[in-house]
C-alpha cells in the first residue's frame, strides 16, 4: 500500500505513544529521530509499511529500549484470555464454526495500541467485545475462505498483535481439527505490540501450531524476500495465507504472494480502508489473488 499524507501524523502519534511507554524522558529524541527518518525517506509511492519500519527503527534507537510495549503486550494477552472462554462457547454453539471463529479473530484486531479507531488500554477490550461481536463481519469473503479451507492441507497464518493472538488460537484450532497443517509466522524482533517468538512461547501460542517461523528482522508487516528458505517453501506450497491485521496487508499488498491470501482485520484507518475498498470501522474478511 502506498503511503498517504494522513500516515505521517498517525505514525508520529504512535512514536510519541511508545516513547511515553518507555518512560525514560526520550519523547523529544524519539520524535526528532522519527521526523529525520521521514525527511530522509519519505516520497510519494513508497510502501507505507516500509516507511513505518524506518520511522520506528529510528525511534527505538533514540528511546534506547528494545520492547517498550512489553508490559502492555502481557496485559493484552491476559485480558484476551479472559474472553477466550466466552468466545469458545460462542463458536461451539454456532451452526457455522469457521465463520464464528473468523469473526472472533477479526474483532481481536482492535487490540492495536496508539492509533485511532482502536483502543489505547488492553482493559478497554471488555467494553468493546460485545459490541464488536454484535457488529458481525462487515465485508465478508468468508464463504470463499471456507471453500479453500475445506480442501486445504497447509495454511500459513501470519500473526499481528498480542492479545489478538489469543483469539487467533480459536480459529487455528478449528482449522487444525480437520487435519490441516497450520504454520505460524511471527515478527523477528519486538516491534510495536506485535507477536514475537518470545511472546508466542510465553502464551503457548507456539503449541497451537504445527510449526512457527519468524520474519527474522525488525519490520512492520512482512517482506517475503527476506524470509528464510524454509519459510519461503512453506508459503509456496501452502493452499492459503491468512494475514492478520492492517500492517500485514500494507506490506503484502505490494508483493507477489504465490497463493490466495485472506486478510482478516478491523479497518482502523482511512488509508487502509480506502486501499481495500471497504468502510472505516468494520470487521473485514477479504480474499485476494484468486485464479
Amino acid at each position: 500500500m502506498e503511503i498517504r499524507p494522513e500516515c505521517i501524523p498517525c505514525l508520529l502519534k504512535r512514536v510519541l505513544f511508545q516513547a511515553k511507554l518507555a518512560d525514560n524522558g526520550t519523547e523529544f529524541g524519539a520524535l526528532k529521530a522519527a521526523v529525520k527518518a521521514f525527511s530522509d525517506g519519505l516520497r510519494e509511492g513508497r510502501n507505507s509499511a516500509e516507511m513505518a519500519t524506518e520511522v520506528h527503527k529510528a525511534a527505538y534507537l533514540a528511546m534506547g529500549t528494545k520492547d517498550p510495549y512489553l508490559q502492555m503486550k502481557i496485559r493484552a494477552d491476559e485480558v484476551a484470555e479472559e474472553y477466550s472462554g466466552v468466545a469458545s462457547e460462542y463458536i461451539a454453539s454456532s451452526n457455522d464454526r469457521i465463520r464464528s471463529a473468523i469473526l472472533v479473530a477479526a474483532i481481536g484486531n482492535v487490540m492495536d495500541f496508539g492509533i485511532d479507531q482502536a483502543i489505547d488500554d488492553p482493559d478497554r477490550f471488555g467494553n468493546e467485545f460485545g459490541r464488536l461481536m454484535e457488529q458481525g463481519i462487515g465485508y465478508d469473503d468468508t464463504e470463499t475462505v471456507k471453500r479453500i479451507l475445506s480442501e486445504a492441507k497447509s495454511v500459513i497464518y501470519i500473526f499481528d498483535n498480542c492479545g489478538e493472538s489469543q483469539l487467533d488460537k480459536l480459529l487455528i484450532r478449528e482449522i487444525r481439527s480437520n487435519g490441516t497443517r497450520v504454520i505460524g509466522v511471527v515478527r523477528g524482533e519486538p516491534i510495536l505490540n506485535d507477536v514475537t517468538l518470545a511472546d508466542a512461547e510465553r502464551t503457548g501460542l507456539d503449541r497451537e501450531l504445527d510449526a512457527v517461523y519468524t520474519t527474522s528482522e525488525f519490520r512492520v508487516g512482512i517482506d517475503l524476500r527476506s524470509l528464510n528458505e524454509h519459510l519461503k517453501k512453506e508459503i509456496a506450497s501452502a493452499d492459503i495465507v491468512i494475514a492478520k491485521g492492517m500492517a500485514n496487508f500494507e506490506s503484502l499488498s505490494d508483493q507477489d504472494v504465490p497463493v490466495p491470501t485472506v486478510y482478516i482485520l478491523r479497518s482502523k484507518c482511512a488509508p487502509v480502508a480506502d486501499a481495500l475498498g471497504i468502510p472505516l470501522g468494520i470487521n473485514a474478511v477479504i480474499v485476494r489473488k484468486m485464479d
